[in-house]
This record gives structure tokens, sequence and C-alpha cells, in this order.
């Protein structure tokens, strides 16, 4: 291509500090170096952690930031030692990254890899490239990077590991909800909780994820799945997609936990929190049953004071799980779930609610703090 090896010059969506909209600005971005791949991003959608870095009460990002990390592109140029991708190839960029060669890469037992693990808090990493610089300069200052992918801008750069090739005829803008939502969602069911056939299901959460997490119970063969939110609207879309049975909360005269343990005769075999906080976590462990309930966690909630736990509801019997990026191997995994949306295992036209220009990034933003949209597309 003619860009190869040249600065490019594109629009990007820019967070130059917290609480405040996004701003649509011209950026530079270089070539990739080693081992670095350059995409043109053809389609993004939102997730409420991009929305968590510009939370007041989220201290630990870095300004300004190019956010975004549920995109597909394709590869505009590869920097020497790239294998894995070619120039115009379709790729989702992963903020999950697969070096293949670390203890964790060469494990069954987790998706983990080493250039990760070395973080506390995986939402706030990979804010620059590995040699410590960024490939983002917007009015000749540098821009930190998002979880190593950054896909609010029309090119980006990422690592070799952090990308997985796909199918030449793969719909970006329904595959982009791979690059998290859907694969954190559904592969929690799947990977990390690994529901049963027959099995009874809850799901606490209706938004991307949770109705993904929804998809995969589905999928396994789950006989009974529970929908729990606080906002009954996302009802419908949930019995569409395989619920069973959908409770709101705030319309209970009891505790959830206490209603799904009548509802079941003694709680379910599956509980996936998808919505984090406390009360979520605490009611998604407490409906599972005594002896082999499982409870998955997913969801994150900014500020929240984290899961209490008493030694007894472990002792009894019970499980509790946790997964990033739901158990998926992003390199090995993507591909595979690209080609089984091909096959029409799953539906993820169902997922998107809203398809708006890249421009009109706040009011995608608007439109998920509203409760409105479960997710939206971004296309440039």
């Amino acid at each position: 291509m003619g860009t190869k090896g040249k600065v490019i010059k594109c629009k990007a969506a820019i967070a130059w500090e917290a609480n405040k909209p996004l701003c649509i600005e011209e950026v530079e971005v270089a070539p990739p170096k080693a081992h670095e791949v350059r995409i043109q991003i053809i389609a993004t959608a939102l997730c409420h952690s991009d929305a968590h870095i510009l939370h007041p009460k989220f201290t630990k990002a870095l300004f300004p930031v190019i956010l975004g990390h549920e995109g597909a592109g394709i590869v505009e140029s590869v920097g020497p030692g790239v294998t894995n991708c070619k120039p115009g190839d379709k790729v989702i960029p992963l903020y999950m990254p697969q070096c293949k060669k670390c203890k964790f890469c060469l494990s069954p037992l987790t998706n983990f890899c080493a250039k990760l693990s070395q973080f506390k808090d995986p939402i706030i990493q990979q804010e620059v490239m590995e040699d410590k610089t960024s490939r983002f300069t917007c009015k000749g200052k540098p821009v930190y990077h998002f979880l190593g992918t950054s896909t609010f801008s029309q090119y980006t750069v990422v690592s070799d590991t952090n990308l997985a090739k796909i199918d030449d005829d793969a719909n970006l803008e329904r595959v982009c909800l791979l690059g998290c939502g859907f694969s954190t969602g559904y592969g929690a069911a799947i990977n990390t909780a690994k529901v049963t056939p027959g099995s009874t299901c809850a799901i606490f959460g209706l938004g991307g994820v949770g109705l993904s997490a929804l998809i995969g119970c589905k999928v396994a063969g789950a006989s009974r799945i529970i929908a729990v939110d606080i906002n009954s609207e996302k009802f419908a879309k949930a019995k569409a997609l395989g619920a069973t049975d959908c409770l709101n909360p705030r319309d209970l005269q009891k505790p959830v936990q206490e209603v799904i343990i009548d509802m079941t005769g003694g709680g379910v075999d599956f509980a996936l929190d998808c919505a984090g906080g406390s009360e979520a976590m605490k009611a998604a462990l407490d409906c599972t049953t005594v002896g082999w309930g499982s409870c998955t966690l997913i969801g994150v909630a900014i500020g929240d004071k984290g899961l209490t736990v008493s030694p007894i509801e472990i002792l009894m019997g019970r499980t509790i799980n946790g997964t990033l990026f739901g158990g998926c191997k992003g390199r090995d995994s993507i591909p595979k779930l690209v080609t089984d949306y091909k096959n029409k295992k799953f539906n993820l036209d169902a997922l998107v609610t809203h398809t708006l220009p890249f421009d009109k990034i706040n009011e995608a933003f608007d439109l998920m703090h509203q409760g409105k949209s479960i997710r939206t597309v971004l296309t440039f």
C-alpha cells in the first residue's frame, strides 16, 4: 500500500480528561515497529470498560488516551518479524495477548499470557507499546494507547500477539463484538463455568455480556435460564435469546436469590454475574445450590466494596470462578468463533441495537448510560 512506512493522518476519538465527552481529532499514527501491526479499523463497538476509564472515581487512568477495544479491521502494514498476518487480512485486535510461548499460553488451564499477568489491573495496562512509546500523536503531543488496542481510531497499531486473523468474508460490523463483549459472556458460560446440558442457570445483568452469557448457556443445553436485571425493558430480548424466566429485583417482595431458590427447589447449578457490584455478586453466589453450585464472576463495578464470603458458603460445596475474556485464548479461539457465527451457531445481530457513524461516538455513550442500547456499532 502507498501508506506503508509512512505516518498516517486520520480521525480518532480522544479522551483528554475524565468525565468529559470524547473529542474527534486528527491524529498521526506512526508506522508499526518490529512485531507490530497497523490496522485500518472498519467497525468498533462500545463496552462499559471504555466508560470506566472516564469515570471520575477511576483515578488510575492516564490521559490523553484513545479508548476502544471491541473492533475489527483490515491490516494496512506490518513491521519486521510479523508472520501471523499480512496487509489486506481481516483481523480483530485483542486486549488479551497470546504470545503462544509463555507458561500460561502453553497451559490449557488459562487464557492468560505472561505479557498480561504481570499487571494487577488489566484494565489500565498496555498504555504504550513494548518499547515504552506511543504510536499516536495529536497536536504535537503523544497520546496513550488503551488495552493494547485503541479501536476508537481509524488506524491503530497493535502487537502481533494482540490480534486474531479471521476469515476474509467475515462481516466486520458484527464480528467486532468478538473483541470483548460476546466472547467474554459466551466464553464464561462455555469455557469457565462449563455449563452442562439439562442444567439450571441464573444470569445477573442483561447487557451485551450478560446476553452473550445467556446465548452460551442456551448453546450448552441448559434447560432453565433465569435472567435478572433491574431494567425490565431488557426482558423481551432475553426471552427471544432463550431465557425461560425473567426477574427484576425491584419488583420482588424478597431478595432475588431467595426467589430463585424457591423457583428451582434449592438453587441453580450455575450462576453468572455480569453486572458487578457487591449485591449482585452476593446474590449470584447465594442462589446456587449447595453441593455443586458454581458462581462465575464477570462484571466489574467502579468503586465497589467487593464480595464478602463466609467460609461455610464454600464448604457447602459451592465454587467461585473468575474470568477475563471468557477464558478465550484469543488468537486460537476468535477465528473459530467467527466461523461459528458464519455457520449460525449463535446470533450476533440480536446484540446490535444501534449502528452509528463514528462521529456520533458520544451519542453512543449516552445510549449506553441510559440503558437504551445493548451494543452500538460505530463505522468509519
